[in-house]
């Protein structure tokens, strides 16, 4: 039994024992019976007002009316009230009103016509509709507004994922590419190799997005450990014409892993499109609270500014996970991304 069901339950009983049972009985014989059988559909309708929501409330505002008429209840439309809440909060945005003024006219149809004490219990049912309408609406309004939030994050770090692993691929497939189509005497065997080895860049990447994919739909996906990733950014790295030296010291868990990973593969990516043939130094060390990234590079062909996307989403991912990132030029030519990623 679910904490919600219980709530429900708990509603129903209090409302059905203390406005319907006591009115009934008092009444005695066939109006007796009828409260009382009215009473269990309104009890039934705060119970599946989550299945049918609209249903409920209307049949609830139903035998409220008929049992004031028949003088075989005092609910002042609480249990319509307690099945409308969920109807504003799910439906308010689309149902514009139509739902709560149709429950209003029958309360204030039956407090008018058949009722005694009719303005009393007018005022008293068009505040408790009207506060659950607008506590409903309000709880809904709040609700999406989170769901929007969590949609934008998650778009955001797709972007993230798709640039930095789109975007790391093409920048080695366009290199060895390019280093393939330059070589004056490259005869069948090395230009096979090098196709060979862009086929596997693009086997890879495509691997990676679909891995972001089953991700994305709360698949199962193979669990490839941070060093064995790390290694194989800077190989194709490597292979693409840069200079690589690396330094990993230490362990690197998820999620902060990942994070180290991405950090590598965008400042090599940089290297790779905006200074091709760069002689890039990366040091990677764990430590007991966090990991510390260094990438820098010199030299290179032909040095060109980039858009900053890149980096800018580094930033971002890095602050998500509770570190910092910052970028450098110590002197011309050189440029050196510095991070602290918390394990």
């Amino acid at each position: 039994m679910g904490r919600r069901f219980r709530l429900d339950l708990a509603v129903a009983v209090v409302v059905v024992g203390g406005f319907w049972v006591p009115p009934a009985l008092t009444a005695g014989g066939a109006r007796a019976v009828a409260g009382l059988a009215l009473g269990a559909l309104a009890g039934a309708a705060v119970l599946l007002r989550h299945r049918a929501p609209v249903a409920a409330v209307l049949v609830a505002a139903a035998v409220t009316v008929a049992g004031g008429v028949l003088g075989v209840s005092q609910d002042p439309m609480l249990a319509a009230a307690w099945c409308l809440y969920p109807v504003a909060a799910e439906r308010a945005g689309r149902a514009r009103g139509a739902a709560v003024g149709v429950v209003c006219g029958i309360a204030v149809l039956g407090a008018t016509v058949a009722m005694p004490e009719g303005t009393t219990r007018l005022f008293v049912a068009a505040f408790v509709l009207g506060g659950a309408w607008l506590l409903g609406t309000a709880a809904g309004r709040q609700a999406r507004a989170a769901e929007a939030l969590e949609r934008a994050r998650v778009q955001a770090e797709v972007a993230r994922d798709v640039h930095d692993v789109v975007g790391h691929a093409l920048a080695v497939i366009a290199a060895e590419a390019g280093v393939a189509r330059m070589l004056p005497d490259a005869d069948e065997v090395e230009l096979r190799q090098s196709l060979a080895d862009v086929e596997g860049h693009a086997r890879g990447a495509l691997q990676e997005v679909q891995t972001l994919v089953r991700a994305l739909r709360d698949l199962p996906a193979p669990v490839v450990p941070a060093r064995e990733r790390l290694l194989a950014v800077l190989a194709a790295s490597r292979a693409a014409g840069i200079t690589v030296d690396e330094r990993i010291d230490g362990d690197l868990p998820e999620p902060a892993g990942t994070v180290v990973v991405r950090v590598v593969q965008e400042s090599l990516s940089n290297a790779l499109r905006h200074a091709p043939g760069a002689v890039c130094r990366v040091q990677v060390t764990a430590r007991a609270d966090a990991a510390v990234v260094e990438v820098h590079s010199a030299g290179g062909l032909r040095p060109a500014p980039g858009t900053g996307v890149g980096l800018e989403g580094l930033r971002e991912r890095v602050g998500l996970a509770g570190g910092e990132v910052r970028w450098e030029e110590p002197a011309a030519g050189e440029f050196r991304v510095l991070a602290r990623v918390p394990l």
